[in-house]
């Protein structure tokens, strides 16, 4: 990669939304901020869309990302909660959308399998690794901020693996055709 790219991640939530940033050049991934947005003074769930759709729009403003990645809704059992939490995952892709800006949805055990190495990891775990991966320095009061880093790093891994697999000249087969003579 000749450019810098930026990467916002999104761990979004109806009483805390996480973000973390990353600058990606061709030496890796970079850490750049992280942290949160308390929704839980905002009684009314509207309020709370419209608070997540503008600050998200001035995350996107104040670090200027090339992509933004969130985390999907998980399957619960309480319907509501669920609704709710996708209602907030939309407001925040809406306000990267508005901005013609590129968005990936990854899964949480996706996630926590990309950063940990196990899709059942705590919030714990991945704060841990993450520290230590990016070296930052200190955990965050509210480990969605961490979540939120995680979210751009699984989207910087992803992509990686993704350019991986579409270079040309790579794999078994582009082996087999450069080496004629060595397969019998």
């Amino acid at each position: 990669m000749a450019a810098a790219k930026v990467i916002l991640g999104i761990d979004p939530g109806t009483q805390i939304l996480g973000y973390g940033v990353l600058e990606v050049t061709s030496s890796g991934p970079k850490y750049v901020d992280m942290g949160v947005v308390d929704l839980r003074k905002e009684s009314d769930h509207f309020a709370k869309i419209r608070k997540i759709f503008l600050e998200v729009t001035e995350l996107i403003e104040h670090f200027k990302p090339d992509e933004l990645a969130v985390e999907a809704p998980f399957y619960g059992k309480n319907i509501q909660s669920m609704l709710k939490l996708g209602r907030a995952q939309g407001s925040a892709i809406a306000a990267a959308l508005n901005r013609n800006m590129p968005v990936y949805e990854y899964a949480p055990r996706k996630i926590k399998l990309s950063i940990t190495g196990k899709g059942a990891a705590s919030k714990e775990q991945v704060a841990s690794l993450l520290t230590n991966i990016l070296k930052t320095k200190d955990l965050p009061d509210f480990l969605d901020a961490t979540d939120g880093l995680a979210v751009a790093l699984c989207h910087y891994y992803e992509s990686c693996r993704q350019l991986r697999q579409s270079t040309p000249g790579r794999g078994w087969d582009a082996f087999v055709k450069a080496n004629p003579d060595r397969i019998k």
